[in-house]
């Protein structure tokens, strides 16, 4: 594992039950604004999804992962959010300006 990926996921673990940040937000956090991509890659490796939360992670306009990499996809990480009382739309969306956390902060 990298010291990126392991930084990614400890910022991951920061999002509170029933908020979402978005991948830019992560990669701001780690002062590395442009590492979207990456920061979405690491996530899709998790090895450790149920300590590192990262169906709490959506795009930057509040849509989930079409290839959420645990168990069915993207039904399951509307699953999870949902189990979190954060509502997830008929497309997939989350509102976040209600779930979404102002700042990440490290």
């Amino acid at each position: 594992m990298t010291k990126f990926s392991q930084e990614v996921y400890e910022a991951t673990k920061k999002i509170p039950k029933g908020k979402v940040a978005t991948y830019a937000q992560i990669a701001e956090a780690l002062e590395n604004p442009r590492a979207m991509r990456a920061v979405g890659n690491a996530l899709h490796k998790n090895p450790t999804p149920k300590i590192v939360p990262c169906h709490r992670v959506v795009n930057s306009k509040g849509f989930l992962a079409k290839n959420f990499g645990f168990g069915g996809g993207i039904n399951t990480q509307k699953e999870y959010l949902e189990a979190e009382n954060v509502v997830v739309d008929g497309d997939f969306r989350v509102d976040l300006g209600k779930f979404g956390i102002e700042k990440l902060t490290m």
